[in-house]
């Protein structure tokens, strides 16, 4: 990245969970403030960066079992993030040719490379909202311009419920995109806790919320079940990402990142 023209709508005094993210996994994409949070962080825990890489993987792992084994074709990424290797559609399509995929994410950065998320198979569509995640009206409405709603949907929140502290609301939100979607619909979400590393991962959202960027919070297992509700949730539950069907060559030490998929009956 250009780091003299990072564009006009893009703040490099401020770290930013996008750019973080992409610098933990080696990507280019983030500035000098971006890193200076990311070593600082690595310092006090660097089990952040295989925990960046090991909730990538889960979101991969997750997306290919609904596309080739539950037979799903429509997918809502919300809080897509910036592209990198083997993203929603690439893994969607990859197993299914014809699966479409709408891209949500409410970050300037993130819109600037959408046209990164915007290929697609002849047979398949993608498209990218840019909408906020407390604004699940908004994305229904323009998820619908590209999905048809009368058949099943999987919506996947991978580290971004965190980032709406109040518990009332980040259910009430799941539980909106919930009742939109039909039986057999999918939900899928990761989050951080602080179940493996304890203090150490409880320092680090002192120091993230200290940095400027947008607050977030630790939830615990038990709380994120309760996102659950309703659904029936498919083995092995919420458990540590490194621990929800992982490959027999992955990395199956548990991470301070827990999720889950659940099925609308």
């Amino acid at each position: 990245m250009n780091e003299d023209r990072p564009g006009p709508d893009i703040d490099t005094s401020v770290p930013h969970v996008a750019r973080i993210w992409n610098y933990w996994l080696g990507g280019k994409d983030n500035y000098p403030v971006d890193r200076e949070v990311g070593d600082q962080i690595l310092g006090m825990l660097p089990d952040v960066a295989r925990l960046a890489r090991a909730s990538r993987l889960f979101l991969n792992r997750v997306v290919w079992h609904l596309a080739a084994e539950a037979g799903v074709r429509q997918f809502i990424d919300i809080g897509t993030g910036l592209p990198t290797v083997d993203n929603t559609h690439e893994v969607a399509q990859r197993a299914a040719p014809e699966s479409k995929i709408v891209y949500v994410d409410h970050d300037p950065l993130v819109l600037r490379h959408a046209r990164a998320l915007l290929t697609s198979t002849p047979e398949g569509e993608t498209a990218y909202v840019d909408a906020d995640l407390r604004d699940p009206d908004r994305i229904l409405a323009a998820a619908a311009e590209t999905l048809d709603f009368g058949r099943p949907i999987a919506f996947t929140l991978m580290g971004i419920l965190e980032f709406i502290p109040d518990d009332g609301e980040a259910y009430a939100v799941v539980r909106r995109l919930l009742d939109a979607v039909p039986p057999g619909s999918y939900f899928a979400m990761s989050d951080g806790t602080n179940v493996v590393h304890g203090e150490a991962s409880d320092r680090i959202v002192e120091v993230w919320n200290a940095s400027g960027n947008a607050p977030l919070v630790l939830r615990s297992p038990e709380q994120m079940e309760r996102f659950f509700d309703g659904l029936e949730l498919l083995e092995p539950g919420v458990v540590s990402v490194t621990h929800w069907r992982p490959d027999g060559a992955a990395d199956q030490e548990a991470v301070d990142a827990f999720g889950g998929v659940g099925r609308k009956p």
